[in-house]
Order: C-alpha cells, then sequence, then structure tokens
C-alpha cells in the first residue's frame, strides 16, 4: 500500500504537470525537504491529538474558523498550503481569497485561534515561501 501511494504521489504532478503552465519552480529543495519532515510530523500527531478528541467527550470540542493571512503571491503555492492544512487531521481550508489575502481554516480543536494562525504561518506558509521564492 505504501509503494502504491508513493507510486500514486509522484506520477499525479508528472501526468498533471500541463494543466499547471505556470506552476512555480522549487528554488529550495532543502526548504521543501524540511517542510516534508514537519508535515509528516504533524500529520502524525494530529491523528494522535484528533483520536483523543473525537473519543473523548463532544464538550471538549472548541471547533471555529480561523482566518490565517496569506504572505503568498503565487495561486498555485496558496493552493498547496490549503492542501497541507487540509491534509493535516483536525484542520481543513475552507476557502482561499487570494484577493482579500486570506485563507479560512475550520479547526476542530481552537483554544487560541491566534496560535493557530503563528502555527499555520510559521510551520508551513513560511516554508512554502521560502521553498518557491515567492
Amino acid at each position: 500500500a505504501v509503494l502504491l501511494g508513493l507510486a500514486a504521489g509522484v506520477a499525479a504532478p508528472l501526468l498533471t504537470r500541463r494543466f499547471w503552465p505556470d506552476a512555480p519552480r522549487v528554488r529550495n529543495p532543502r526548504a521543501a525537504a524540511r517542510l516534508f519532515v514537519v508535515f509528516m510530523y504533524d500529520v502524525i500527531v494530529a491523528n494522535f491529538e484528533v483520536a483523543r478528541l473525537v473519543l473523548g467527550p463532544v464538550s471538549r470540542l472548541r471547533s471555529d474558523f480561523v482566518d490565517v493571512p496569506l504572505e503568498i503571491d503565487d495561486p498555485f503555492v496558496a493552493t498547496l498550503l490549503g492542501s497541507i492544512v487540509s491534509l493535516t487531521p483536525g484542520t481543513v481550508t475552507t476557502h482561499i481569497d487570494m484577493e482579500a489575502r486570506i485563507l479560512r481554516v475550520h479547526a476542530l480543536d481552537v483554544a487560541d485561534p491566534q496560535a493557530l494562525v503563528e502555527t499555520i504561518v510559521t510551520r508551513y506558509q513560511r516554508p512554502l515561501k521560502e521553498t518557491f521564492g515567492c
């Protein structure tokens, strides 16, 4: 299953590349590798957090919508950011507004909205900017 997932993950971008003629190029592969490691770590940790929340009392859930200011100019990279957020258990991107420069995120547990914003900005958005130079 892992090999099939890896093969699909490599093949999909190659097969759909022509649909993204203006896709930015990776300018800093090291930043991309660091982002990947951080993202994978966050996915694993978030799986346990979400399991704990879902299996516990419903009263413990503090779901909310949070607006994350976009520091990214490129729509493709903003979409990558939205995808990263959505792939991390417990959060989902609901809207990307390039004009207002906002990424709207719904989170299952929001104790401190500003802390969630800062986490998304520092762990994902800034590394994406560094990776793609945008």
